[in-house]
């Protein structure tokens, strides 16, 4: 009985323990988990473990069965489509807190690889499906994350089908800025410069972006000579002035 006792005092510790981290956690307040009580954090913790994937590996393979869901904690996922003559095009990234992976559907629709070194928080599809199914405020949350992820897509169509090569450089350089980890997080004040390692080489911006490698080099040197960024060496720039960057990526005449 004393034994017995012990490990229920062992489990409830580890689960405050848990909690704890998730309160510490850097996307608690932003992620899909945002919405969650502290009751319903601590039936999702239970199925919830942290990984860290270097940079270049495989996270999920497009057509596999699933197996997780994950939340980016930090890093970033590049997400590739496969042509049918085997060709793979780069179709988006995704940055903390966003949510990876497919609910209701059996396979994953598209490969995805950690761009940088990433950090995620992974659920079994089982059982985040289950949580889903009893949990409503999270199965909304995730929705609402679903239509922010199609309103981004609709985006990434105008960039692609209507955009000069200048503005999609730019803009494709202002979603980076938007995303840079000191303007995500509320509680810390916006910095005036904002430094951003670009996770994708010129090669891969010019696939995300359907240019060639030289028209990516000559237009990012193109926004260096207009000082509207600074190029720090090869894969980080610096932006001083958000608002600079956000015209070129709206005009470029």
């Amino acid at each position: 009985m004393l034994l017995l006792e012990q490990r229920i005092k062992e489990k409830n510790l580890s689960l405050t323990e848990r909690a704890l981290r998730c309160d510490a956690c850097a996307i608690r307040h932003r992620g899909v988990c945002e919405v969650l009580d502290r009751e319903e954090l601590l039936a999702l913790n239970r199925i919830s473990a942290k990984k860290i994937v270097p940079k270049g590996q495989m996270i999920l393979g497009e057509g596999d069965a699933r197996t997780v869901f994950a939340n980016i904690i930090s890093g970033v996922v590049k997400l590739t489509k496969s042509l049918e003559d085997g060709r793979q095009h780069i179709i988006g990234l995704l940055f903390p807190p966003d949510f990876l992976g497919r609910a209701y559907r059996p396979d994953n629709p598209y490969f995805a690889e950690a761009a940088t070194e990433v950090e995620l928080c992974i659920f079994p599809t089982s059982g985040f499906e289950r949580i889903l199914r009893a949990h409503p405020a999270l199965e909304h949350r995730l929705f609402e994350l679903t239509l922010s992820e199609l309103d981004a897509s609709r985006e990434w169509m105008l960039l692609l089908a209507r955009k000069t090569a200048a503005e999609k450089v730019a803009s494709f350089l202002l979603m980076l800025a938007k995303r840079a980890p000191a303007l995500g997080c509320p509680h810390m004040p916006k910095p005036q410069t904002i430094r951003i390692e670009l996770p994708l080489s010129r090669a891969e911006i010019a696939d995300c972006l359907g240019l060639t490698i030289e028209t990516v080099s000559r237009q990012m040197t193109r926004l260096k000579t207009a000082k509207i960024i600074e190029l720090l060496d090869y894969r980080e720039i610096a932006v001083p002035d958000l608002a600079k960057l956000e015209r070129a990526a709206q005009s470029a005449h």
